[in-house]
Order: C-alpha cells, then structure tokens, then sequence
C-alpha cells in the first residue's frame, strides 16, 4: 500500500462512506485509493459545500464526515465548511492535499500555511510524513467524535499521500467515540434538588449538547416528575418531544418576545447541554440564577447568577436528575397552554398575500413525522425553528454557531445519502440559493430525490428586518427583480407557486420524483417583520 491507501483502508474501518471534495493534482491520487475501496467520492460544485456535507454526515451517524480539497483556494473554500463544524460541533475529517514535502516552507504557487488557517477552526490540525501517516489518522479519528465533537484537519503532501506505507494497518478501526472523560459533580443533585426547593418557577433549557447526549429520554423524566416547562435551542429540536404538553417553543428565534416573556416568568433556569454558542446567557438569562449542566463551563460575564458551572458528564448528569425526588411548583399548566396559543397565532399574522409560514404548514402537513428538513441561514430560519414542530431528533438540520449563507442544499443532500429511504427536505431563501445552486448539479449526479423549495421573497430579508429596526433605509438587500421560474437549474426540473394552492400541486409533483426538483415559492417578505425580530 501507499499512505494513501492505508488512509483510505483505516477511513473504512472508521465506518466512513463518502468524501467529499473537488480534484485537483494533489488530491489525485487519494481519489484514486478511494476509486478502489468502499468509500464513495462525492464530487461537489465547491469546497465549500464538501464542508457542509462533511458536517451534516458527521452529525447524523456520529461517524466522522470526511471533506478533502486542495491547497490555497481549495483550502480557503473548504475552511468554511469546516467551520461550521467547528461551532456546530460535528465530527470531520477534512484533508488538505498539498505540494510536495520539500516545497512546503517555499513560496511556491498557491501554497499557504493551512496549518495556520484551520487551527482555530479545528480540534487540531496535524502534519502528515512519511512514516507518520496512520497514528495521525487514528488520532484524528477518535480526537473528532471525543466531546465536545468536532472537525480536525490533515495536511497530506502530494508525496507523502504516494510513498509506500511505512506502518502496518491498525489491527482494529478508531473507536467511534470514547466516554466522556469528565466524572459528574459530586454536588450537583444536592445543589439542583436545592435550587428546584427554594424556587417557584424553574424553567428547563436545552440546548446544543443534547445532541449528542444518550440520555434524552431520561432528561424528558425529569422534566415530567418535577413539573417543568422546557424551552429549546435551534440545535436541540427533536431531542425533547415539541408535541409534549411542557414545551414552550424555541429560544431566541422568531416571535423572540413571546418566548422571553415567557422566560420571564421563572425564576431558576436549569440549562441542560446548553451552549452559549447559540445564544449568548447575557441576551436573555437576566439576573435569574442558572444551573450550568454540562460537559464545558460555560464562557460567560461575571455578571451572570451561574449557581453552577462546572463540568460534568453529561449522561451521567442527565441520569442523577431524573432520579431526584419531586419537588413541587407554582407552575400552571394552564399557562403553558395559553403561552403557546398566543405563539402560534403571532407566528402567523393575517395577510391577503402568500406568506413563507403557509408554505411551511403546507410542507409540515405533507411530511412524515421522520422526514429530514435541511434549511439555510435568514429570515426563514428564524420562522422554522420557532414554528416547525418535531418530535424526534435529527430530523431538523440547520447550523447555528457557525450561521453560514450556503449550508442548505449541500446539508439536504448529505441528509438523503445518509438516509435514502427518508423523506428529505431542503428549504433555502432566494440569496442562499443564489450561493449553492451549482450543487443541484451534484443531487443530479447522486441521482437524490430531495426536493428544495426557495422561499423567493426578492430580498435578503434578515438583513431587510434588520435594517428596519435600526432606522436604516434599505440599501444591498434587494436581490432584484422576481422573474419567471425557468423549467430546470442544470437539468433538474423546477416549478413555481405564486400562492397555497399552487404550492400544494408543486410539492406533490416534487414529492414523486426520482431525483432532485426545485419548488420556487414567491412568497411575501412582510410577514417575516411581524415574526422575527418581534
């Protein structure tokens, strides 16, 4: 074997099934170890959107995605994706292909330090030689899915990746993931059975780490047996049942007022896997006491009533509080309800013209409870998280820390390689499809029945939104004149819908497809200033 060939045997017994990347001389001959193994290459419009796909498997299976590109602009694309990765917590592997050895302190065509740029943005960002090849590798692969999971970058030199294998292939594959290496608090069911005791309104906040928790079902017991109203994250839809009679809707998204008044209203917030990646504590916790549950301490202002804030293990944590004895409250469930009324009703104000929240009823109504929706960044974003309903995980795929224009379609269509036999989704504004449309090509290619509808308002809204609450006149935003949708982007079939009953015939068409379509819904921009911000 080469080295990379030993790459590509140790990525299989990894449990990887695709990379994804664009060629170039450098990355030959790692396409052509793949070329021969189980592991299929996914060639993709930019390196970009190889991040993004890379991530999106990651968070799926929990098996490391892997993404490879170039040196120097290949690099530049891929970082992007790996950054979301990096603040969305995803396991990847994402490979630079780079000049020979000898060339690497040189100022020589394209070349740049990629160890210098993926640094911040990974885990760790590890040379490969030759004769160190697979201890890197197996480094890497078990460094990524350790907790907090994340991306880690190789940097694999064109005559490293073809020289022959110097050490023998590891007898077992990298483990997939290691347990959580901090023990839980000794003190924490004293302090929260303390807390929950001298309090009449606690609240329940989780967030992006129960993503990655084993123990969901537990926290949803202590939640039960001690009476609890929960709110989510973006990032923890689905992992606490959002049809549960305690769920209060989703923090810091659309009509944020009625979720903080809400919020409001308690008096202890027990935060459970929360990351203030998310959602800073300082924006909306007040001068509530908090009880930080997990695995890191939270980064946060001194200000701040943190009655707990130290690292624990998570499952561990999740487990000791669903076995604490009942303490009651003040809560009404009554309130709950009457909250949650109000929510729906304000997600969705009157207005003569086709709104984005009736395409997304129409698309909810017409999906199984396991279909996988994959949505972008803007205006819209904050209307699903708050107003799409799931109650089981993974089923909702965004990027949160990290909030990058483009993640959609290439997220949707990772969703469907992961997943062929489910439904999947990809709801995009009119500027995020803008950014990634090439990648229709790639869905075509893959042959991916996965629909994507473009919410096409003819601005980049958020900013719009934005704009208008500063006193701003509107100014490089407008995205131009809507013109007619054309019957296919790079031969996959596309329709539009001016209004519900449009959309509906649309959906349905795309629903029966075999391959990629494109439903382009003109919806009005207004409602979002109703929603979003207020």
């Amino acid at each position: 074997m080469n080295n990379a060939e030993l790459m590509v045997r140790m990525l299989e017994r990894a449990g990887v099934r695709w990379a994804f990347g664009i060629p170039s001389g450098p990355v030959l001959p790692f396409i052509e170890a793949l070329r021969t193994s189980s592991i299929e290459y996914v060639l993709t419009a930019s390196e970009t959107s190889a991040g993004f796909m890379a991530a999106t498997i990651g968070t799926l299976t929990g098996v490391p995605g892997v993404c490879i590109s170039t040196l120097g602009p290949g690099a530049t694309n891929l970082a992007t994706g790996v950054g979301a990765a990096w603040l969305d917590r995803a396991p990847v592997i994402a490979i630079t292909c780079n000049v020979e050895t000898r060339w690497l302190a040189r100022r020589v065509q394209m070349r740049i330090d990629h160890h210098a740029l993926f640094a911040p943005i990974t885990k760790a960002s590890l040379p490969l030689r030759v004769g160190s090849v697979a201890g890197p590798l197996a480094q890497a692969l078990v460094l990524a899915c350790a907790e907090p999971a994340g991306p880690v970058h190789l940097d694999l030199p064109e005559d490293v990746a073809l020289a022959d294998a110097a050490e023998p292939l590891p007898d077992h594959p990298a483990p997939a993931e290691r347990p959580d290496p901090v023990e839980p608090a000794s003190g924490l069911p004293a302090t929260v059975a303390g807390a929950l005791g001298r309090s009449r309104r606690p609240l329940l906040v989780a967030g992006l780490e129960i993503a990655r928790t084993r123990n969901a079902p537990a926290l949803l017991r202590f939640i039960e047996r001690q009476g609890l109203p929960f709110v989510l994250t973006l990032h923890a839809k689905g992992y606490l049942p959002e049809s549960h009679a305690n769920y209060a809707g989703v923090l810091g998204r659309a009509r944020r007022s009625d979720i903080q008044a809400f919020i409001d209203r308690s008096d202890l917030v027990i935060a459970v896997g929360y990351d203030p990646i998310e959602v800073n504590y300082e924006e909306w916790v007040g001068s509530r006491p908090v009880l930080h549950i997990s695995s890191e301490a939270a980064e946060a202002d001194p200000s701040l009533n943190l009655r707990f804030n130290e690292p624990v293990d998570i499952n561990a944590a999740i487990t000791a509080l669903a076995e604490l004895a009942p303490v009651a409250n003040e809560w009404a469930p009554e309130e709950w309800w009457d909250h949650m009324g109000r929510l729906e009703t304000n997600l969705r104000p009157p207005t003569a013209e086709f709104a984005p929240y009736q395409a997304l009823d129409i698309l909810r109504g017409r999906l199984p409870a396991d279909a996988i929706l994959a949505y972008d960044v803007g205006a819209h974003t904050h209307q699903i998280a708050t107003q799409w309903r799931t109650d089981l995980p993974r089923t909702c795929i965004s990027t949160n820390g990290w909030s990058s224009m483009g993640f959609g379609l290439p997220a949707a269509f990772a969703a469907k390689l992961a997943h062929p036999d489910r439904p999947v989704v990809a709801v995009v504004g009119d500027g995020c499809f803008q950014m990634t449309v090439g990648e229709l090509a790639t869905a075509r290619r893959q042959g991916l029945a996965a629909p994507v509808v473009v919410l096409n308002d003819g601005w980049l809204s958020l900013l719009r939104i934005k704009q208008e609450h500063r006193g701003y006149a509107f100014s490089g935003v407008d995205l131009g004149p809507r013109v007619a949708s054309p019957p296919h982007y790079f031969g996959v079939p596309c329709r539009s819908a001016l209004n519900a009953q449009e959309f509906t015939a649309a959906l349905d068409w795309a629903l029966e497809q075999t391959g990629p379509s494109v439903i382009e819904a003109f919806v009005s921009p207004e409602t979002y200033s109703l929603t979003v911000y207020d």
